[in-house]
This record gives C-alpha cells, structure tokens and sequence, in this order.
C-alpha cells in the first residue's frame, strides 16, 4: 500500500510503497478513506515534536473497519470507525477515574509512536517504521489499537467525521469538556486555526453571548465570524488582551482559550481573562519555553489556568455526540474542510496549511472513500 512517509526532518514526505502486517489481538485493520492534515504532523516534520524516523505521520482519520484481530468485540468487518489518537484502556488509574484523555496507555503509546506491545506493524525497504500516535493514518490502510476506533453510523459521511478525530473533538471539546462554558457568558479564542474555529463554534452551541476571535491574519478573523464569533481583534494592532478588556467593559472574559501554543499567545490569553476567569491552553507548545505569571496576581486575580488535552474527551462518548450535533445542523463541519487532496499531493497540502490558506485541508482516498 501507499504511505505518506516522513524521513528527515524539514523536508517534503515521499510517497511509498510500504508493507502492513495484519492485526494482533486487540488490534484492527482499517481501510482510510479520509485523513486530515493537522498542524501536530508539521510539528514532527519541523522537529518540534520529537519523533523517532522514518514515520508515517497522521493522526486525524476516518475509515472502514476490513479485518479484526483476536479479541475485538465491538467492532466487525465493514464498521465505519473514526481513529482516536488517545488509546483508552478503560482499566489504568485515569480510565477508571474518568479522565481517559490522560490514558497510562495512550500516554506511552504517544511516547514511543508504538502499538501498546512495544511494536510497529509497518515496514518499509526491510526496516521498521513508526506510525504518529500508532495510527499512521496518512497511508491507504491502517491497523490500529481497536480502543482507538470509533464507531460510527453507517450513513456517517467519513470525509467529514474524520476531522471529530482531532480539531474537532480539541477545540470543541475544551470548551464543553474542560472550561464547561456556560449560556450567556464571554469568551475570547487566541489563534482561529482548526483548533481554534472548533473553539469558537463550540462557545456559540454552549451558548456563549460574546465571543472575541484573535488572530494576526485577515483571513483567518473573517472566516471566524461564519463560526460563531461576535467580535474579532487583529493582534497585530496593538496589545490584543487589551483589546479584548475593553470589548467587555473592562473586566475581561470570562473564559479564554489558547489555541496556538506560543509563550506569549498563553500570556495574552491569561492576561484576557477577567478575575476569577479561567484560562484554557489547548495549543500545544515545545518544552523548552516557559510561561511568566505574577506572584501576586495568582492569587490576587484568582484565575483558573488549566491544561487541555484532547479535550478532555471520552472518544467513545463524544465523537458520535459530536456526530449527531453536526446530523442536526449544529455542528459545522463542511465549513472546515477548505480543500481536499489526494495522498500524492500531501505536500501541497502542509504548504498550504503553513501559508495559512486553509481551516483544513483533507487527504481523501478515492478508491476507499465512502
């Protein structure tokens, strides 16, 4: 099968024929038909995820289950399934304590790039390769944990719920999930990516009575407005926390999320919240900056900062949740697709997200899609 490979960093993928063993116990094999382009695969390219090479990247991918592995219950062949890039376990300390976003197994599994047992199932000129997240979801086909494959209706539309994969369910499900945003209130979106929009239209369904988009490109602010947002800050004009205070008489919001991963993208997002605010961080930044807080205003201000992984999602739950808000035309999905590609064309597709032209770009399978 074809794979879109990742050999050296900062350089173009090349298109490959690779080998795929068949699954193991608790795993499945799963035909793509669509995989989105997220800006955590650019993260491996440029090295500012760090990743052991050659890897097939993607992690945000939809598909039909084609054959299952000893053990897998839930799912059959012909199931239509969206990838998890968390594995939950349902048996590890955070599974069982409801937070199966922070999975012991998911977490090694995000480490190492590696199925649960420690292994690959891809190979490739006779040598081993990783696959991100033990999806490797930009290829033809796929054997993934089955505790990653969701499944979904058989009318679901796979070139649109793959992006529940991970924009979606980050974006959406910070606002739900970790900042339980509630009716009538303020909110502020540093960054109106992929992540971000999902964010922004997350707080117009929560029912959000202002929402601020802040962003350095044109573009990206008017596209956010189609999302939900009220009001929109160029955060190259002047100091944008200031500008978001002065939209809400001052105070500042009262939740504001950060959807870019930057030092001071997160500074200005804790500086837009109002006292007793809470700032989200769902932009995923690199280990080796550093947040600067005032002593005193931790505690004078008493804003909540949280972390947010994947949306603090339960996949099994929220996906097709989100599923059916987008069936009942809540959820904008068709929106976020900007442009589609095909396997061949993955390159163009990273260029075209780095220039910022896209909300999403979309790897589509013509011989799968269904």
């Amino acid at each position: 099968m074809k794979a879109a490979v990742c050999r050296e960093k900062n350089a173009p993928l090349s298109i490959e024929e690779v080998e795929l063993d068949p699954p193991r116990r608790g795993e499945v094999r799963v035909r793509m038909a669509a995989t989105g382009v997220c800006h955590s695969d650019l993260s491996v390219i440029t090295g500012v995820i760090g990743m052991a090479l050659p890897a097939v990247l993607g992690h945000e991918g939809a598909g039909v289950v084609e054959e299952v592995g000893e053990g897998v219950s839930h799912l059959a062949p012909g199931d239509k399934v969206v990838l998890s890039w968390v594995v939950p376990c349902g048996r590890c300390f955070f599974c069982r304590g409801g937070q199966p976003q922070l999975c012991e197994v998911g977490d090694a599994v995000n480490r190492t790039n590696k199925m649960p047992d420690g292994t690959s199932r891809l190979r490739a000129r006779g040598e081993p390769l990783q696959a991100f997240s033990a999806l490797g979801a930009l290829a033809e086909q796929a054997v993934v944990p089955a505790a990653s494959a969701v499944k979904v209706p058989p009318d679901a539309p796979l070139d649109r719920a793959a992006l529940l994969g991970c924009a979606v369910m980050t974006g959406v499900g910070a606002v739900f999930n970790t900042a339980r945003v509630t009716p009538g209130s303020t909110v502020a979106v540093f960054g109106a990516g992929g992540v971000g929009l999902n964010a922004i239209q997350g707080a117009a369904i929560a029912g959000a009575e202002r929402i601020v988009a802040v962003d350095t490109q044109a573009s990206k602010l008017e596209l956010a407005r189609t999302f939900g947002a009220t009001d929109v800050v160029d955060a190259t004009r002047g100091d944008p926390a200031k500008a978001v205070r002065a939209l809400t008489q001052g105070r500042g919001v009262d939740y504001a999320f950060e959807a870019v991963g930057r030092k001071e993208t997160i500074e200005q997002a804790y500086a837009a919240a109002r006292r007793g605010g809470t700032c989200v961080v769902i932009g995923v930044g690199t280990t080796k900056d550093a947040v600067a807080l005032n002593v005193f205003g931790i505690t004078y201000y008493e804003k909540r900062l949280m972390g947010c992984w994947y949306g603090s999602a339960d996949v099994h739950r929220d996906i097709p949740r989100l599923l059916a808000l987008y069936q009942a035309g809540k959820l904008k999905l068709d929106a976020l697709v900007t442009r589609t590609y095909t396997l061949d064309q993955v390159n163009q597709a990273f260029d075209d997200m780095k220039s910022g032209a896209n909300a999403r770009g979309v790897v589509l399978f013509p011989r799968n899609h269904a």
